[in-house]
């Protein structure tokens, strides 16, 4: 989304065009995320009041992915979550319990509100043997006061602590995309990964036997590129410049 479809609260020009034409075509699309902190119906009213008209079945978060390997991997669990509704929410929807005790698994996502307590007792709970999942891996994140600490420095907090390290499910790992492939019933020969960012869109939608288009609208610049021992298939200024 961000970079891609939208910069900050406004959307990126031709972004609007672009949906329109994939919804038109009828071409089946979704807008991967690393954001666990929301429901795909909340960014969709985000994306709304932005000018992009986006239906809340063509979004898929993070969370959702964790939700989806959680119920793969051990269907009605129990988890202990850090996190908010956009990760409750989905673990909800696939039947799980949440729980501080003796939870299957303890699950970190994004949220504005850590606290020590919670904090120390995940660290608990893990080091006890529950299961250690994180929504994504990205360190940090913007706000309107400047840089915030994101999912992957308090799971990095966590594991410090308790000597266990994180599954980490989101963006960059291809499980994020063979989900999302799978929520669509699309398979990776006939679909295209679009992202605006090196380290995670491109280099997932490789792994994933995807063609891959980098468009130069978000995080990296055409310079950038040639520091990668990967490429993308295509560089474009932005999605004004696909026809789908």
């Amino acid at each position: 989304m961000d970079g891609v479809l939208m910069r900050g609260a406004a959307p990126i020009p031709g972004a609007a065009d672009f949906i329109g034409r994939l919804v038109e075509r009828g071409a089946k699309f979704l807008l991967l995320t690393n954001n666990s902190l929301f429901t795909p119906r909340d960014l969709r009213l985000r994306l709304e009041r932005s000018g992009l008209e986006v239906p809340p079945e063509s979004i898929y978060t993070s969370a959702m992915a964790t939700a989806r390997f959680l119920h793969s991997q051990h269907p009605e669990g129990t988890a202990y979550v850090i996190g908010e509704s956009g990760l409750t929410t989905a673990l909800h929807e696939v039947g799980y319990t949440l729980t501080d005790t003796d939870p299957r698994y303890v699950v970190i996502g994004e949220t504005a509100s850590y606290s020590f307590e919670r904090i120390a007792r995940a660290i608990r709970l893990v080091a006890a043997g529950a299961s250690f999942i994180a929504t994504n891996p990205d360190v940090k994140g913007p706000s309107e006061t400047g840089l915030i600490p994101a999912t992957g420095a308090m799971a990095a907090l966590i594991s410090s602590a308790s000597g266990v390290k994180p599954y980490f499910v989101g963006k960059p790992n291809p499980l994020m995309m063979r989900t999302a492939l799978n929520a669509i019933d699309a398979h990776s020969e006939d679909s295209v990964m679009i992202g605006d960012n090196m380290d995670t869109d491109v280099i997932m939608g490789i792994e994933s036997g995807l063609e891959t288009i980098l468009v130069l609208s978000g995080v990296t610049r055409r310079v950038h590129v040639d520091g990668y021992s990967y490429s993308p298939t295509r560089i474009l200024d932005s999605v004004a410049d696909i026809e789908p």
